[in-house]
C-alpha cells in the first residue's frame, strides 16, 4: 500500500477572503486506494494544523490496511492546506509577481479560502460527491466550513474537535504565540530560517492547550523529589519545540493560527444557531473530553443546532492530542454512527 502524492496546479487568480489575489497556487495531496465506477467511496480528509496531507504518516490508527479506511475499499484524498509548508502554496512559495518568496507578503488566509481551494482541486479531479468527509482540529473547522459553503457536494460530516466560531480563549493562546515568534530578533528578516527561535518557544506554548494538567502529571513527573532544575517538564517544552523547528517554518505557523482565529461560519451568513440549523446531511461532532483549546461544549453545540447531527464523546488524558492518539475509541465511535445512519462499510 503506497500513498500515491500529487501536485494541482491553479493558473487563474485566486481571490481571498481579504481581498488580495494569490496569482495562481499549489497544492501538494495524497490518493489512497481507487475510486470506483459510482464514485461512492470518496473520504476526503482534512489535516491538522502542522499536518501533511498522507494521512499515513499521523493518523495510521484510523487509515490503513484493515483500518476504519482502508484503501482496499475507499478512495481516500488529503489536500495540503494553503498556507502550510509541505507542498502546497505557502509564506516560502515564490511571488510571481516578484519572482522572490512572499515572506511577510503572503496574505492572510481564512479557512474559507483553504476550503475554496480544496474544492478547485475537488472539480479538477472529477468528484461530484464527497461521501465522507472527515476533519480533526484545524481540519474540522474546514470540514465544518466546506459542508456549509458546499451542501450539495459533502453527503456527510465528522468533525473532531472543533468549533463553529473559534473562541477568545483559542485566538488568545494563538496571539500569545505569534508574540513569541515577533519576539525572535530574526523574525523581520525575509529569509526561511526566520523566526525559527520563537517558533521554538510558540510551539511550547502550543503544547499546553494541546494537552493539560493531568497529562503533564501523569507524564511528566519527575520521580526525585530532591531535584531543583532541569524537570522533566522543562525538557520536555525544549523537545517539543525543537522538534516542530526541524519541520516546519515561523511563516506557515504564524499564517495558519491567523486562519484558525478567522473560524466563525455565521460570519456574512447569520447566528451560530441558523447556519448549523441549514445543515441537512447527517454530521458526527466528536469531544475529547479533557481538551481545554476545543472543549467539549463546543462540540454539544454543534450538535445541538445541527438536524441531523449525533455527538460523541472521547474519553482521554491527552486532551486535545486525543485526536491523534485515541485510535481506538474514534473507531467505535465512527463505526456505531455509520450504523445509526445505516451507511456501515461493508469490510
Amino acid at each position: 500500500m503506497t500513498a500515491q502524492q500529487h501536485i494541482f496546479k491553479y493558473t487563474k487568480p485566486f481571490l481571498t477572503e481579504s481581498g488580495a489575489t494569490l496569482n495562481s497556487f499549489e497544492l501538494a495531496y495524497t490518493t489512497l486506494g481507487t475510486l470506483n465506477a459510482t464514485q461512492d467511496n470518496v473520504v476526503w480528509v482534512c489535516h491538522a494544523f502542522s499536518g501533511n496531507d498522507n494521512v499515513l504518516d499521523w493518523w495510521p490508527g484510523l487509515f490503513g490496511e484493515g483500518k476504519l479506511y482502508d484503501p482496499a475499499r475507499d478512495f481516500i484524498v488529503c489536500a495540503n492546506m494553503l498556507g502550510s509548508c509541505y507542498g502546497s502554496t505557502g509564506p516560502l512559495s515564490t511571488n510571481t509577481e516578484t519572482g522572490q518568496p512572499y515572506f511577510h507578503d503572503f496574505p492572510v488566509l481564512t479557512n474559507r479560502d483553504i476550503i475554496g481551494a480544496f474544492d478547485l482541486l475537488r472539480a479538477d479531479l472529477g468528484l461530484k460527491k464527497i461521501q465522507q468527509l472527515i476533519g480533526c482540529s484545524l481540519g474540522g473547522q474546514q470540514a465544518l466550513e466546506w459542508t456549509i459553503s458546499r451542501p450539495e457536494v459533502i453527503q456527510n460530516l465528522i468533525c473532531i474537535g472543533a468549533s463553529a466560531k473559534h473562541s477568545p480563549w483559542g485566538i488568545a493562546f494563538n496571539q500569545t504565540q505569534r508574540m513569541a515568534i515577533e519576539q525572535d530578533p530574526s523574525w523581520q528578516e525575509r529569509q526561511p530560517e526566520a523566526g525559527l527561535s520563537g517558533l521554538k518557544t510558540a510551539r511550547a506554548v502550543a503544547m499546553l492547550s494541546y494537552r493539560n494538567y493531568q497529562t503533564y502529571l501523569a507524564t511528566q513527573q519527575d520521580p526525585d523529589d530532591d531535584k531543583l532544575e532541569n524537570f522533566r517538564a522543562c525538557s520536555y517544552q525544549e523537545y517539543q519545540g525543537e522538534k516542530l523547528v526541524k519541520r516546519f517554518n515561523a511563516f506557515s505557523y504564524w499564517y495558519l493560527s491567523k486562519a484558525m482565529d478567522s473560524q466563525n461560519i455565521g460570519r456574512k451568513r447569520g447566528t451560530l444557531e441558523a447556519v448549523l440549523s441549514a445543515i441537512n446531511i447527517p454530521c458526527l461532532y466528536i469531544g475529547l473530553s479533557s481538551d481545554i483549546l476545543f472543549p467539549i461544549e463546543e462540540q454539544q453545540f454543534l450538535a445541538k443546532h445541527t438536524p441531523q447531527a449525533h455527538y460523541s464523546e472521547i474519553d482521554s488524558l491527552y486532551g486535545h492530542d486525543g485526536f491523534l492518539i485515541e485510535s481506538v475509541q474514534l473507531t467505535e465511535a465512527i463505526t456505531k454512527y455509520y450504523e445509526s445512519i445505516s451507511v456501515l462499510k461493508t469490510k
